[in-house]
């Protein structure tokens, strides 16, 4: 948990950094928020991998079908990242490219889904019979 507070410290700093570089300084606060940003998301990581150790023994105790867990985690990851760079480009004044990105990953998110929607309408025609 300490490296949680250090970066919450961090960005809550850089917040108050930014601030004080007012529009004078956009480029450095721009680039200051990203690096901030980078080093906050190295700490998510590191909190994520036992969350993913367990997800993958669920997996395996399980028995899902192949490659369903590793979609579901490529999901989560480009939603995470594509969050991260949505903010960065709103901060940083171009709220269009922010909302481009969103969309970009809500597409590339759906497209990596379609062998859930495939396995999940194969188990309802099987409840139902029709298999």
């Amino acid at each position: 948990m300490d490296e949680f507070w250090k970066a919450s410290a961090a960005v809550l700093l850089t917040a108050v950094l930014v601030l004080a570089l007012g529009k004078r300084e956009k480029d450095i606060s721009v680039l200051l928020t990203m690096a901030v940003c980078c080093m906050v998301t190295v700490t998510a990581i590191s909190y994520l991998e036992p969350v993913l150790d367990l997800l993958w023994e669920l997996e395996s105790m399980a028995n899902v079908q192949g490659g369903m867990m590793e979609i579901l985690m490529k999901a989560v990851g480009i939603g995470l990242v594509v969050e991260v760079a949505g903010m960065i480009c709103t901060d940083s004044g171009n709220s269009s490219l922010g909302k481009t990105i969103q969309t970009l990953g809500t597409v590339v998110i759906l497209y990596l889904s379609i062998p859930l929607f495939r396995g999940f309408l194969t188990l309802v025609q099987e409840i139902l019979g029709q298999v």
